[in-house]
């Protein structure tokens, strides 16, 4: 209890207005690395796929159930480790969640057919989509505001570039070791940061400042932080202290108004996830169904990749600067438009040109995508942030999901005509989905000093 004494601490405002020290940047880059093995690990499957078909003599359709498992096994990993991150902390289930992913990678170096492979990849899914939240939660809040949505976007947009280190990694083993070594060395990477996690990553001090018996450990943490406290000081969360309980689980998402935001954000991860997803599924297939040669079809994924990683970045600095609304709504109808155009392409004729315009269709919905991590920061507190942006994710990923089966079905039916139709119709409705929610992320004050951390008597 409060003695009437005690100073009392604003977590909120300490770290919001504080500077942004050396060891925050060192947590920030920790969550980044994890999410780097993430996506490292979640792409090698389809570079080991072409050799499994040989060694086990079995169509490329086989493989169907064992990708859409993974990415099953990362909606409900996403789901809980939210739940369970915002109960025990962010730090354990990081870290336990790339030691999840990083041993199964490893045992699907072992398995022996594809039924084998596929309960593997959902266990792998289970970890890999545990920890993204938790990184984008532990980014979240150690990151003061004005840097906020930015150190987000870096960190989330580390997922494809751990997806294009696996495709240069993939092509210096694969002819060496085979399938099984890749999986193998690709899962000894994760195994050993995930000790690093455990030992060297300090726990959020927002999440230590809402349990008042580790208050002790958030005071050795602030002074780590260049933030040093008098001795018997109490922690408030004012932005937060309205909530007369701390609220947990998926319930508290539709409370306090939340109803209308969570469904919003809901729609517009499933819609982009499953634009997102069916490029990366089936973008090389639908370019060869339509006469391009194998080695220009993968040049079409690098550059949606790359484009991707260009749009995520711009569209962090637009936010911080106009706020969130109108520069995720703008990219997700040039995505939309981006895509439609594309149907006029004569793709034969054109190649060059449909990689292009392949370029700047992923530029603009990972333009989206990726900030939709920071939007979820913004728009849920701290008892329920990191459940929040699970559940956003996890039911992106069934976007995904619904991605693996839809796409191959469409390109059959109507061609790349139909296939960029689909994608021109997700991006349409996500954009949509974001003009009604409600709380976007404000434009960071220029020249707004910093405010002191409020230590005052209560």
């Amino acid at each position: 209890m409060n003695t009437g004494t005690a100073p009392t601490l604003d977590i909120g405002r300490t770290l919001d207005d504080g500077p942004f020290t050396g060891m925050q940047k060192m947590v920030v880059f920790m969550a980044a690395m994890a999410i780097v093995l993430d996506g490292f690990d979640g792409q090698l499957i389809g570079f080991a796929i072409p050799l499994m078909i040989k060694e086990w003599g079995i169509s490329r359709e086989a493989f169907g159930p064992a990708v859409a498992a993974g990415l099953i096994g990362m909606a409900v990993g996403m789901a809980v480790a939210g739940v369970v991150a915002d109960r025990i902390g962010r730090r354990l289930v990081l870290a336990a969640s790339v030691f999840v992913f990083g041993v199964t990678t490893i045992s699907i170096g072992f398995a022996p057919n594809i039924l084998a492979l596929t309960v593997l990849r959902f266990i792998a899914g289970l970890g890999i989509g545990g920890a993204l939240p938790c990184a984008s939660t532990m980014t979240a809040e150690y990151t003061p505001a004005r840097a906020r949505t930015l150190a987000v976007s870096l960190t989330i947009v580390c997922y494809p570039l751990g997806g294009m280190l696996a495709g240069l990694f993939a092509g210096w083993v694969l002819p060496a070791y085979g399938w099984r070594g890749l999986f193998w060395i690709g899962g000894l990477l994760p195994v050993l940061f995930s000790l690093i996690l455990l030992f060297a990553m300090p726990e959020s001090p927002r999440f230590l400042a809402h349990h008042r018996d580790r208050w002790a450990q958030l005071v050795r943490l602030l002074g780590r932080m260049q933030r040093q406290t008098p001795e018997g000081t109490q922690f408030a969360d004012r932005a937060e202290e309205h909530a007369t309980a701390p609220k947990v689980g998926f319930g508290a998402l539709f409370e306090d108004g939340l109803a209308r935001d969570t469904l919003a954000i809901w729609i517009a991860f499933f819609m982009t996830v499953l634009a997102l997803y069916t490029a990366f599924s089936w973008l090389p297939s639908m370019l060869t169904n339509e006469g391009i040669s194998p080695a220009l079809a993968s040049q079409g994924l690098t550059a949606y990749n790359l484009g991707g990683v260009i749009g995520a970045l711009l569209c962090a600095v637009c936010i911080s600067r106009f706020g969130s609304r109108w520069p995720m709504v703008l990219a997700a109808g040039g995505a939309a438009v981006s895509a439609f155009a594309m149907t006029g392409i004569n793709v034969a004729a054109n190649p060059g040109l449909l990689i292009f315009g392949l370029g700047v269709h992923g530029l603009f919905v990972n333009a989206v995508q990726v900030p939709l991590y920071a939007l979820c920061a913004y728009v849920y507190e701290t008892e329920v942030r990191a459940t929040g942006t699970a559940a956003g994710l996890a039911v992106g990923r069934g976007g995904g999901v619904v991605s693996s089966f839809v796409g191959a079905v469409v390109i059959t039916a109507a061609g790349a005509a139909g296939y960029l139709s689909m994608l021109g119709a997700s991006m349409a409705a996500a954009a949509i989905a974001l003009l009604v929610v409600r709380k976007h992320i404000p434009p960071v004050v220029k020249g707004a000093a910093p405010r002191a951390a409020a230590v005052a008597s209560h």
